[in-house]
């Protein structure tokens, strides 16, 4: 799995002598040290020597000092620098803030600020509501995270947690137009984060909640669902699991196989496992078996916290048991979110034919998807430089614009659904194969499906609760009865 990857981009500064093959002797030096060269600048040329600019994806740092110290090995070549530009793009952060209107003169700062925004706040004051269409909070998330979970980094903290909250903040508004903001709490107290965040939503028409370790996460989410008026989303729960039900329907089309008749296992009960399965028990999944460290979740066991005992009374119909490798023989699909290198070739091959893998735990895969492929008919991760990349940046900037602009104050489980079949119907019928299951995260026409879905389903619920509020009661009907 050690490959070049652009999250170790790097660009040396080489000089060397000056001559046809100058450039070519360079690459090829990069190249015979395991680097990929993406780009090639001469920034600087004399009679006699050229300052060459290479950018190239390396393996990891060290890999990178390598590949530097291999370049200056050769005869009268200078390295002068080497940049590493993932940290230079994050240099003084990935987000700003600008004004929508441009203050002018007294004029415009009178009506933006004092004294016209008196008239505005006391419009507010009197009508609430009206804060979504006045104020930023009707197109503004806040990305709430307490950096116990961060990416497959752990828990590393609320401080640098702040890069990743930055980079979803920007994803919101690349794919979707949403303005987000990161909220890196410096607490990992369920009660104080909890209260911290119902503090700070009035400025905001939603929250992302983001790298919050299990089973933290579900107390919070939970509880912040039931008191607040604003829709609450645990990315690393439904985000995972709408983008996994996408491609799982379009992996099943590929096999010829309907989802309410294959044997699922799932490895992983955190936070994307769970919802994982509740969204395909929703979407009629029958046949699951979800497995922890200690191998498949079953009746016959008794569990501590409640998420496992839910998952033993509404999986594993058939009670198997045994290790993640045991209950894996003769399944049809294998989705894991947990941790790298779980499974080999054996494993994959004794699964049914026509077996589909996504096999997701990030940086590293539960399973080669090299060796799984072998194998299984379907096989997707969370990579970008595999094929069919399982990333919940198809799901989040287009949910929240759908949440958004509906008006939402909730997420029910017809709404995830619904972003599923979005995703999943952006790739047309005539483009599925095996290798192209679900869209590029770059494809334009995702987050507005998502965005279009998600309100829809939004305002059916509405339309159902106000008819359930506006149909009379059963008491009401008999007293209508009795005075007629």
């Amino acid at each position: 799995m050690a490959n070049p990857s652009p999250g170790y981009s790097i660009q040396l500064r080489v000089e060397a002598p000056a001559g046809a093959t100058a450039t070519s002797e360079l690459v090829v030096a990069v190249a015979e040290a395991g680097a990929v060269v993406t780009a090639v600048d001469v920034s600087e040329s004399t009679g006699a020597r050229v300052q060459v600019d290479l950018t190239c994806y390396a393996v990891s740092a060290e890999h990178a000092a390598e590949v530097a110290a291999a370049l200056a090995a050769r005869e009268g070549v200078v390295v002068h620098e080497v940049a590493d530009r993932t940290f230079r793009l994050h240099q003084g952060g990935k987000l700003e803030i600008v004004p929508k209107t441009p203050l002018r003169n007294r004029d415009d700062l009178s009506r933006a600020y004092t004294p016209g925004v008196a008239r505005v706040c006391l419009a507010i004051a009197e009508r609430p509501a009206d804060a979504r269409r006045l104020t930023v909070k009707g197109n503004t998330i806040a990305v709430v995270t307490d950096g116990s979970a961060v990416l497959g980094l752990g828990n590393i903290g609320a401080t640098a947690s702040i890069p990743v909250m930055e980079g979803k903040a920007a994803l919101f508004k690349q794919f979707a137009d949403v303005d987000a903001w990161p909220v890196a709490l410096d607490t990992q107290d369920t009660e104080e984060i909890i209260s911290i965040v119902k503090a700070l939503a009035p400025v905001y028409g939603g929250v992302n909640l983001e790298d919050i370790a299990a089973p933290r996460c579900f107390e919070i989410e939970r509880r912040l669902r039931e008191e607040l008026d604003i829709p609450v989303f645990h990315d690393d729960q439904h985000g995972t699991a709408i983008v996994t039900l996408a491609a799982l329907m379009n992996a099943l089309k590929v096999v010829g196989k309907r989802l309410a008749d294959v044997r699922i296992v799932v490895s992983g009960v955190g936070a994307a496992g769970n919802a994982i399965i509740q969204l395909l028990i929703a979407e009629g999944a029958r046949h699951i078996v979800a497995c922890g460290r200690s191998g498949a979740i079953h009746r016959g066991e008794q569990y501590t916290d409640e998420h496992r005992t839910w998952l033993a009374a509404n999986t594993n119909p058939d009670g198997v048991t045994g290790t993640l490798a045991e209950v894996l023989a003769g399944a049809d699909v294998f989705i894991g979110v947990s941790a790298p290198n779980l499974l080999g070739e054996a494993e994959i091959e004794r699964m049914a034919d026509g077996a589909i893998v996504f096999a997701m735990a990030n940086p590293d895969p539960e399973v080669d998807p090299v060796i799984a492929a072998r194998h299984a008919a379907v096989v997707a991760t969370g990579r970008s430089d595999f094929p069919n990349q399982i990333n919940n940046v198809l799901a989040f900037p287009g949910f929240f614009r759908g949440l958004l602009d509906a008006g939402a104050v909730d997420i029910t489980s017809p709404m995830l659904v619904a972003a599923a079949e979005a995703i999943a119907s952006c790739v047309r019928e005539d483009e599925l194969n095996a290798s192209y299951i679900i869209p590029s995260v770059f494809d334009p026409n995702v987050a507005r499906a998502v965005a279009e879905a998600v309100a829809d389903a939004a305002d059916r619920a509405t339309s159902a609760d106000e008819g359930r509020d506006a149909a009379p009661k059963p008491a009401d009907q008999a007293r209508e009865g009795a005075a007629a």
